[in-house]
């Protein structure tokens, strides 16, 4: 996308319109979010992954009005409906379900407008059985062996949450199909990131997307996709907590 196609679908060109009105805004806004961070070689990100990114940190900082292009313009760049969704879904465990909640009726809208069909394929792929001991595991694989049975140990009084930590957070959503494990923890990333005061659990992950194979370098190119829509100072303290992960 260049800066005249962003320009255009974020603030439209005709009477009436955003860009009318506040011309000189939609210019430079259009060309820094729209082609000089896109197209900056020491940011460069895959498409898919940097729509990922956007739309998680869209749902952070609460951007719905954005989030709904953005949307439109990842089903135009190859992401799938079920990854949408699934970016939507899980943020209810980082977001709460208060904040999440507008955003998963916007992708209901957003592929409505585009002719899917709803309900789209199930990824469940646990029951109420196998949610705790499938959500602990994915816990463990992130985070190390010290996860395990995390609830068991330490304050009782704070069992009750480690245990919703294990079985709702992981076990409801990180054992769904349509991300893969790589997606899970960059999207989540992003949704702490972009929400801010959240900084402890933002270097966690960072460590944990690292932990999975991604580099210091990949993950300040997603901070830095990330920015024109979070601003400057939660990217830079996001930027601070992936240089404290990587010292671990």
């Amino acid at each position: 996308m260049d800066a005249a196609t962003f320009q255009e679908k974020v603030f439209g060109n005709g009477a009436g319109s955003l860009g009318e009105a506040n011309p000189e805004y939609a210019r430079f806004a259009s060309a820094f979010a729209g082609a000089e961070v896109p197209g900056e070689p020491a940011a460069e990100l895959h498409e898919r992954e940097r729509y990922l990114a956007i739309l998680a940190a869209l749902m952070g900082c609460q951007g719905l009005d954005m989030f709904r292009i953005q949307a439109g313009c990842a089903l135009d760049a190859g992401l799938t409906p079920v990854e949408i969704k699934e970016v939507a879904y899980q943020g209810t465990a980082y977001l709460g379900l208060g904040r999440a909640f507008p955003f998963v009726k916007a992708v209901d809208e957003v592929l409505a407008e585009r002719g899917i069909e709803l309900p789209l394929e199930g990824q469940s792929t646990t029951t109420p059985e196998t949610r705790l001991t499938a959500g602990n595991q994915k816990q463990i694989d992130y985070f190390g062996e010290g996860m395990r049975e995390r609830w068991t140990k330490g304050a009782p009084e704070r069992s009750v949450v480690n245990r919703w930590l294990a079985d709702n957070c992981f076990g409801d959503y990180y054992t769904r199909g349509g991300l893969s494990d790589l997606d899970r923890e960059l999207v989540t990333f992003c949704y702490i990131a972009a929400q801010g005061g959240c900084e402890p659990q933002l270097t966690s992950h960072a460590a944990a997307n690292m932990g999975l194979g991604r580099t210091k370098d990949f993950m300040y190119r997603v901070v830095e996709q990330c920015l024109p829509y979070i601003g400057y100072p939660r990217s830079l303290n996001a930027l601070a907590c992936v240089d404290n992960a990587a010292m671990r």
